[in-house]
């Protein structure tokens, strides 16, 4: 089966804090099936598969830990 990518590109450019949701679509081709006596073609549609990936991206220009030690729930963050 032959199948080919009908998805968006990826957001873009990045900020320094970034949400988005990419739609990716992949059709596959039809399929064909003869039914006999007598020969009758019928051809059903190929399977169109979607999906929403979801990506975030967080960032900083400048430390979030300015004369203190960045934790996480209390644990330090090297």
């Amino acid at each position: 089966m032959s199948c080919y990518d009908r998805c968006y590109r990826p957001c873009g450019p990045t900020p320094l804090a970034n949400s988005c949701n990419e739609p990716c679509v992949r059709q596959c081709q039809d399929s064909r099936v003869v039914i006999e006596p007598p020969d009758v073609v019928v051809t059903l549609p190929g399977p169109i598969l979607r999906s929403f990936p979801q990506n975030t991206v967080v960032g900083s220009s400048t430390s979030a830990a300015v004369g203190r030690i960045l934790s996480c729930e209390g644990v330090p963050i090297n």
